[in-house]
């Protein structure tokens, strides 16, 4: 099926592209009903990430989505800086961009966005202007929001400037008037899925995502989909969908854990979910989660090399390059598949990982195991809209650019299988220690991607592959020397992607910045070479590579597995947290000159069902948008927060 669309524009430094999933239509129709009603589930949930992520996000959202529409009714100049930054605004799920933390801002003065407002209203167009009488209100009230990127220009800051504090600095919706030293010594119920905020009189409260509660109606709708999934879920996946009910009603940790259990055991159902509040990357101090949706099936023909992967996870904890009071001696519940997403919406969509690995709760992971998948159809995806340039612009020479176009795709999608199911579900915590994102704080989720990503380059040089049948003897060091190779180049590559400031925020950029010139700075493994005035990370050595990653990562273990918080800062602020300037404009430089996107955006699979006379499902289709903006104004007119939600938010801006 070489026709098949992937890139569909460009946006500013984001490329667009659609998600395929060419494989739903082969599954049975109660995996079809069962995907149907997950599908609805992850979408009625979406708008809470918005409001998460800003407390002004959807206010925002719903009024630049009025002028996108109406917008040919506005002077040509106008029109197209509003559908450039409205394209942006959905693909980053707000106004700050998902990968550095920074704002962006609309490139328009104050009287032009007044006078656009007052033009759309005009043609007829509704324009939401949320409690304000007038656009002149309204505009008074948010034109920062939209057009100063110095007003609250972090969204998530955790290297703020001197005597800055991290939450005060990050205009996330996760806090309300609350710093770090006001939760020094609090304990929180409800950690993960709560918003804090203080009372007038200094006391901290607790605002608890659940039905009842904070998003309650919301999440009421998206509870209703859930028991419809349950109605046609096999027996292991249902006990999971009702112990994630029983969490979204309660919000109580207990109810969590169970759910989590409930959720890693369910291994055998083609079809499954991840739905609720997840990751803490949008929190600086890594203890709130971030909405997100996600729908997958499994991908039969790719699992079954990541599966061997986790079978063999035992043996891959015993041969670990640290210490051996840091490796986990009873090595259960592993399991590994490759899926192929349906929609993947909040913190997962548009902006996507490939691989992933739950639950995060360390104590679970440690006595009931883990789940990991890779995105089949995500990787794929990547691959097949990078344009050659970026390749032959950053190898040294020839040979690497052919290693990387003929090997790295292979090379990818071993170490992302074992970075999710080795890295993360690895290694143990020292007894005394507890939780390492309590003990760690906003170093944890950094210095657990640095371990996994060690893992995944330590391991995959090893004699194991072969053994496994993952990479053929003959094949072996090619695929080596094409990972290792790119791993280098992406912390020059991935530059570009932070235009502005001097340091890095997004937690995985931080951590392969910080493997890079470790191993820069204590081995001879990697050179920075100079040519006709570009900058070219080289790889010289293997050997001595994967020798590094050894030590480095018994070095993270051991910072992880003792709660070591000073070490983990000493560690990525000499090597993971800034950058040279003058080397990141050389990159934006040279990627500009060829056009080059800087992230990708994904415009999701679209599922309907396919209804008999009596309103019974007899099949559900799969059709794909390839339009960014069809897709977002048909999710905002169907999957937006409910109206009483919608209320008590704007009470509680106010």
């Amino acid at each position: 099926m070489t026709d098949i669309p992937y890139l569909l524009e460009r946006v500013g430094p984001a490329a667009v592209v659609q998600l395929h999933a060419e494989a739903f239509a082969r599954l049975c129709l109660r995996d079809k009903c069962l995907a149907w009603h997950l599908y609805e589930a992850a979408l009625s949930g979406r708008d809470i990430y918005y409001d998460q992520r800003y407390e002004h996000g959807l206010v925002m959202r719903g009024v630049i989505e009025a002028l996108f529409v109406g917008r040919a009714s506005l002077e040509p100049a106008v029109a197209a800086a509003i559908e450039r930054y409205t394209r942006l605004f959905w693909i980053n799920s707000g106004p700050y961009e998902h990968i550095t933390s920074r704002k962006f801002v609309l490139e328009l003065s104050r009287v032009q966005l007044l006078a656009a407002i007052e033009a759309v209203r005009a043609s007829g167009q509704f324009v939401p202007l949320d409690s304000h009488a007038t656009p002149l209100a309204f505009v008074d009230a948010h034109a920062r929001d939209f057009l100063d990127e110095t007003w609250r220009p972090m969204v998530t800051s955790k290297t703020p400037a001197p005597g800055e504090d991290i939450l005060a600095a990050s205009a996330n919706n996760l806090y309300a008037g609350v710093s770090s030293t006001d939760v020094e010594g609090f304990e929180e119920r409800f950690a993960l899925n709560s918003r804090l905020s203080k009372e007038p009189d200094g006391a901290l409260r607790e605002d608890v995502y659940r039905v009842g509660g904070r998003y309650g109606a919301t999440l009421a709708r998206v509870v209703a989909h859930l028991e419809a999934a349950c109605a046609v879920a096999p027996p292991a996946t249902r006990a999971a969908l009702e112990a994630l009910i029983r969490f979204y009603r309660s919000g109580e940790e207990q109810d969590r854990r169970e759910y989590d259990i409930a959720w890693v055991a369910d291994t055998a159902c083609a079809v499954d979910t991840i739905n609720g509040f997840i990751e803490v990357y949008l929190d600086a101090r890594g203890r709130k989660g971030a909405w997100e949706g996600i729908v997958f099936h499994e991908n039969p023909e790719k699992t079954a090399d990541i599966r061997r992967i986790a079978q063999h996870a035992a043996w891959f904890e015993a041969h670990m390059p640290y210490d051996q009071a840091y490796r986990r001696t009873d090595v259960v519940g592993v399991s590994a598949r490759a899926i192929d997403v349906i929609v993947e919406c909040g913190d997962a969509g548009p902006m996507t990982a490939i691989g992933i690995n739950l639950p995060n709760d360390e104590a679970l992971r440690e006595v009931y195991g883990s789940k990991s998948v890779s995105l089949a159809n995500v990787s794929e995806a990547y691959e097949k809209s990078q344009p050659e340039s970026l390749r032959a612009e950053f190898c040294w020479s020839d040979e690497e650019r052919e290693r990387s176009r003929r090997w790295q795709a292979l090379a990818g999608e071993l170490t992302t299988s074992l970075h999710e199911v080795i890295g993360h579900g690895s290694g143990r915590m020292a007894p005394q220690v507890g939780s390492p994102q309590t003990v760690l704080r906003e170093q944890y989720s950094t210095l657990e991607e640095t371990r996994s990503d060690l893992v995944a380059l330590h391991f995959i040089a090893d004699p194991v592959m072969v053994e496994l049948g993952l990479i053929d003897a003959a094949d072996h060091v090619d695929v080596v020397r094409a990972e290792y190779e790119g791993y280098a180049r992406n912390a020059l590559v991935q530059l570009r992607r932070v235009r502005k400031g001097t340091h890095l925020e997004e937690d995985h950029m931080r951590n392969r910045q910080a493997i890079v010139h470790w191993l820069m700075a204590h081995t001879s493994a990697i050179e920075r070479r100079q040519r006709d005035g570009r900058t070219f990370y080289v790889v010289v050595d293997d050997e001595a590579f994967r020798e590094g990653v050894g030590r480095m990562l018994a070095l993270v273990q051991r910072i992880k597995s003792e709660g070591l918080y000073d070490e983990a800062v000493a560690l990525l602020d000499a090597h993971g947290i800034h950058f040279d300037p003058v080397l990141r404009d050389e990159v934006v430089a040279r990627v500009d000159r060829l056009d080059l996107p800087s992230y990708t955006g994904f415009v999701m699979p679209r599922l309907a069902p396919v209804l008999d006379t009596t309103g019974a499902i007899t099949d559900v289709e799969v059709s794909y948008p390839l339009d960014l903006a069809t897709q977002m104004l048909e999710y905002a007119d169907r999957y937006g927060m409910a109206d009483e939600d919608r209320r008590v938010l704007a009470t509680s801006t106010a």
